[in-house]
């Protein structure tokens, strides 16, 4: 270290240590605190980051409590009607200024890089316009959006909720898969709202240094605080609001600064709170109680009507053949999200101005959908016997599909591989459900398996070959929920009854395929010829 560095940092301890000497107040256990305070003899405190909370009793007396940096601290003093101030540090400025001054220079040392070293600290940077888009710009559930047009009428008319006695709540999460459009609905509130949107990542926050992120929280809702209000949204929370195990000190002390600035501002302040998180059962109980994210709005996979809304969003600007149904492609994207459904379309308008004339086709959007769902087509060179096993394996999806799961629609099968690894496919449509049987679930592990079963049927047990390893994966999926999430098992060991319901499921299969051979056959010559099978095709085979 230089000189000037050492002597810098000397001079700070120095200063820190000189005007901590003197006369101190009486100290008192946190414990010692807390019944003066609920017996009503402490008249104000003032809560800071440093050892200590300064209290002054009702008779004047000065004491100090050695700092909790408990979570729900000023939540129990404000309750108790106790004066609570808040202040950064004991020091004067002008001794701040000389410690930021060596820690400065000891900073600078340490990276090499001078001033520019602080860069990654710079303040928070917050778009505080309101968003140019509202509930018109994207689809939603009737009940996701009717919560969010409240929340919205709150921050537009504050005194009509008022008058009944009705109070905005602090914090709202937004949950569910990934691509359901969480940010864009928290956009689309502000900008109905004609708010300002403050948004950051949960990442945004987390730094390597412990400190950094809580400053950051705290600056963000100053900035929100200054602007008279809005949204203030902050996606991916899981990085920061994860059940604390005490394994990371700055992720905790970032969590803390956050509960605490929810608790310190009214309904006055014109401040709702957004977060967004795919998975809800990791977030911290902390984060989920009273006063804090209290409201929860799911934001789930869209079903058939809503495929069509944010399919029509999405086609505004782009030009599309007379002849392309949105209706009848909001029907075969069944478990898509959102984002899924943009990307088909953007996909589609892709190779369209690859082609580079006339309008979005038909052709280009299947391309799309292809590719999106199981890769590009990628024509290598496959073996005559690699073809054969292909048909017959893909067949066998094909036919099972059919008998056993009469509501989906068998889209497309090929035996052209993809870019992802596949060597064909079978594409069905399953219909919108809520609620599915343990028939239902059974027959989808039959498809699954059907692949399999036909390559057994064709080559015999010990020639079966490793084209089924994604089908197999898929059937022990729906086989563990079965007997582990519904209690659909027979003697209520989940392991024992998966492979029984595994075992089960491919004996079914065996014997569909074995009872429709010469359908089959039919099938997986016809594979073999056109080696691509659209709706129509298969309809030709499949119907007596």
């Amino acid at each position: 270290m230089k000189p000037a560095a050492f002597a810098a940092a000397g001079a700070a301890l120095l200063l820190f240590f000189i005007l901590s000497a003197g006369e101190q107040p009486v100290v008192l256990s946190y414990s010692d605190f807390w019944l003066l305070a609920e017996s009503g003899q402490v008249e104000s405190v003032t809560l800071s980051d440093g050892e200590y909370w300064h209290s002054i009793l009702t008779d004047g007396t000065a004491i100090r409590t050695p700092n909790p940096r408990a979570v729900d601290g000023k939540e129990r003093l404000l309750a108790l009607d106790i004066a609570v101030k808040e202040r950064e540090s004991a020091l004067p400025g002008w001794a701040l200024g000389l410690i930021a001054v060596g820690a400065f220079i000891l900073f600078s040392q340490a990276k090499g890089k001078g001033a520019l070293g602080l860069k990654k600290y710079a303040a928070v940077q917050a778009d505080e316009r309101a968003p140019d888009i509202t509930f018109q710009d994207v689809a939603a559930s009737g009940e996701t959006l009717q919560s969010l047009r409240d929340l919205a009428a709150f921050l537009k008319e504050p005194k009509r909720f008022a008058d009944y006695g009705a109070r905005a709540p602090k914090g709202v999460l937004l949950y569910g898969p990934p691509g359901t459009a969480k940010t864009l609905l928290a956009k689309a509130l502000a900008g109905e709202a004609k708010a300002p949107f403050f948004a950051m990542s949960g990442a945004d926050f987390v730094q390597v240094y412990v400190g950094v992120g809580a400053s950051r929280v705290r600056e963000l809702f100053r900035k929100a605080r200054k602007s008279g209000g809005g949204v203030i949204f902050i996606d991916e929370i899981d990085a920061i609001g994860k059940k604390r195990d005490s394994g990371n000190d700055e992720r905790e002390q970032t969590l803390n600064a956050l509960l605490t600035e929810m608790s310190g501002f009214s309904e006055s302040d014109g401040i709702i709170v957004l977060a967004a998180t795919n998975r809800l059962d990791t977030l911290d109980p902390a984060l989920l109680r009273e006063g804090r994210f209290d409201r929860r709005i799911e934001v789930g996979l869209p079903d058939c009507g809503q495929r069509l809304q944010i399919l029509k969003v999405h086609a505004r600007k782009k030009p599309l053949h007379e002849n392309i149904s949105l209706e009848s492609w909001a029907g075969q994207t069944a478990l898509f999200s959102g984002a899924q459904l943009e990307a088909l379309l953007n996909e589609a308008a892709i190779r369209a101005a690859r082609r580079g004339s006339g309008p979005i086709l038909e052709s280009d959007l299947e391309s799309a959908f292809c590719g999106v769902t199981v890769g590009e087509e990628s024509p290598r060179l496959m073996t005559d016997a690699e073809k054969r096993v292909t048909a017959w394996h893909e067949a066998g999806h094909a036919l099972i599909t059919h008998c056993m799961l009469p509501d989906a629609r068998l889209t497309r099968v090929t035996i052209i591989p993809s870019s992802r690894g596949a060597a064909g496919y079978s594409m069905s449509v399953q219909p919108d459900r809520l609620l599915l049987s343990r028939k239902d679930l059974l027959a989808m592990i039959c498809a699954a398996l059907g692949g399999r079963a036909a390559e057994e049927m064709l080559l015999g047990r010990e020639n079966v070959t490793t084209g089924a390893a994604n089908d197999l994966k898929k059937a022990r999926e729906i086989a563990a929920a079965m007997a582990k999430d519904y209690a659909m098992g027979e003697t209520g060991d989940p392991d024992k009854d998966e492979n029984a319901i595994l075992a089960d499921a491919m004996e079914r299969a065996s014997v569909c395929l074995k009872e429709h051979r010469e359908t089959l056959e039919k099938l997986a010559k016809a594979l073999l010829i056109k080696e691509t099978l659209r709706e129509n095709d298969l309809k030709e085979i499949l119907t007596p």
